[in-house]
């Protein structure tokens, strides 16, 4: 009986000892990850362009084609007078990224990024079109206005979005999210934004 608790004891203590050794002698101490520049620029040309802010601009266009006579207006005059909500998108297209964009120094990573831009502008919803015209004009050129009130509102929505305080707006959004890109190939780095 002796004889096997013995044994059992010499099992228990070999494998106490194997514990041990595997994990101080066999366990990686950390793996460690080395990001390149190409990796970095690679992940982030994948993104292609960026959007970081939305804005929906909700403002009424006017148009007047007038010829300066009032007579002439009455038969050829045309107002139109629009009212459309529009969807502005700004960001960073990371697609014209190049190695030259991309510095690392250290756990330092510099991004030197145009913009940010403006993606698109786009109508949501309906317009809501009052078109006034001349005698003349509408039965000779009948026309709604809707083409030329579509196009006042993206150029109206084009120039709001263009503002300074909205583009200042845009670049601190645009800096928090390539810092967060990049943090998801290197968790410990320090981003830096520079805008060309």
């Amino acid at each position: 009986m002796k004889r096997y608790a013995y044994a059992a004891l010499a099992i228990v203590i070999a494998l106490c000892v194997g514990l041990i050794v595997g994990r101080f002698a066999l366990v990686p101490r950390g793996i460690q990850t080395h990001v390149s520049t190409q990796t970095i620029l690679t992940a982030l040309r994948d993104q292609g362009f960026l959007v970081t802010q939305t804005y929906v601009f909700d403002q009424p266009v006017s148009i007047k084609k007038t010829t300066g006579n009032a007579f002439q207006d009455f038969f050829v005059g045309q107002t139109i007078e629009a009212r459309g909500s529009m969807e502005a998108n700004l960001g960073v297209d990371l697609a014209k990224l190049s190695a030259s964009d991309v510095h690392i120094d250290g756990n330092r990573v510099t991004i030197e990024a145009t913009g940010p831009n403006l993606f698109n502008t786009r109508l949501i919803g309906p317009i809501e079109v009052r078109n006034s015209q001349g005698i003349l004009k509408r039965v000779l050129e009948p026309d709604d206005g809707y083409n030329q009130a579509l196009a006042e509102l993206e150029r109206a929505a084009t120039e709001a979005a263009n503002r300074p305080e909205i583009v200042t707006s845009s670049k601190s959004k645009s800096e928090l999210e390539l810092s967060r890109l990049i943090r998801l190939l290197a968790s410990e780095a320090e981003v830096t934004v520079i805008w060309k």
